[in-house]
């Protein structure tokens, strides 16, 4: 997912389309209407489109949430992820990065996994969290479908997983809720890559590998890879110093755009 919290979609992982795009800021902000639940809404989207607009290895960089939720404030601060769209656009590829329900500019409530008194935090109840983690994917199922509707977007799929989980480990059925989910992860059949930092505020590296090895004994496959703690093991997206030879190693072997290049945004 990268996440600027501790909640990501972990059955989706961070989910991207094989979609080149040199800049780094986003080049608009976009309202695209969806339906999702039956209700009809509108989802903020960052895009970086490429310069000729032809079909393009695309990005899409799913956010997390809010810290411990606590802040309703924090629900609709633009969500925009400059350090990993300036990664991929140098390397050819459009980003797009969907905000959810409510977050962002989003239309819609922010409901994914509160306690009945939203006070209180996110829910460390199971069947609570579970439920706001598959309100969250079912958010970004309709985001994608409007996204793969892009005429600049192409279509091959790669899965890479910056520090995801949902539940911070300070909760105690967190290593239930966050490996319930990665097992589901465990379905899409090819190679995926694990990002994790040191000294994270949410997930600690044993929480992570716990996490992976659940993911791989349920069948997943894919490679487990611990950063240094910059920022706070939580934000290592925001050093592609550190985690981007392991990403080009890995779009190199999907056959993937992997070279940085001189093509730039519009």
């Amino acid at each position: 997912m990268p996440q600027t919290s501790h909640r990501l979609g972990a059955a989706a992982l961070l989910l991207a389309l094989a979609v080149p795009a040199g800049s780094a800021r986003a080049q608009e902000s976009r309202m695209v209407p969806v339906t999702v639940d039956g209700e009809h809404v509108r989802l903020e989207m960052r895009v970086y489109e490429p310069a000729n607009g032809a079909p393009a290895p695309t990005l899409v960089f799913n956010h997390g949430s809010t810290g411990w939720g606590t802040d309703p404030a924090s629900f609709t601060r633009p969500l925009d992820f400059p350090e990993v769209a300036r990664f991929f656009v140098a390397r050819g590829w459009a980003v797009v990065i969907p905000a959810r329900r409510g977050r962002g500019g989003s239309e819609g409530r922010y409901d994914e996994g509160f306690w009945p008194n939203r006070a209180l935090d996110y829910a460390c109840d199971p069947a609570l969290s579970v439920a706001g983690a598959d309100r969250a994917l079912r958010d970004i199922e309709a985001a994608m479908d409007a996204i793969v509707a892009m005429p600049f977007v192409d279509r091959a799929r790669v899965v890479i997983n910056f520090v995801g989980g949902w539940n911070g480990s300070r909760c105690q059925h967190a290593e239930t809720i966050n490996q319930s989910l990665f097992v589901r992860g465990a379905r899409y059949p090819g190679e995926t890559l694990w990002l994790y930092g040191d000294d994270d505020a949410f997930y600690p590296l044993s929480h992570g590998r716990a996490n992976f090895a659940a993911f791989q004994n349920a069948g997943g496959r894919g490679s487990f890879h611990e950063l240094p703690p910059e920022f706070g093991g939580h934000y290592i997206w925001r050093r592609p110093d550190r985690w981007g030879p392991l990403v080009e190693s890995y779009l190199k072997q999907l056959g993937r755009p992997s070279a940085a290049n001189q093509t730039s945004a519009r």
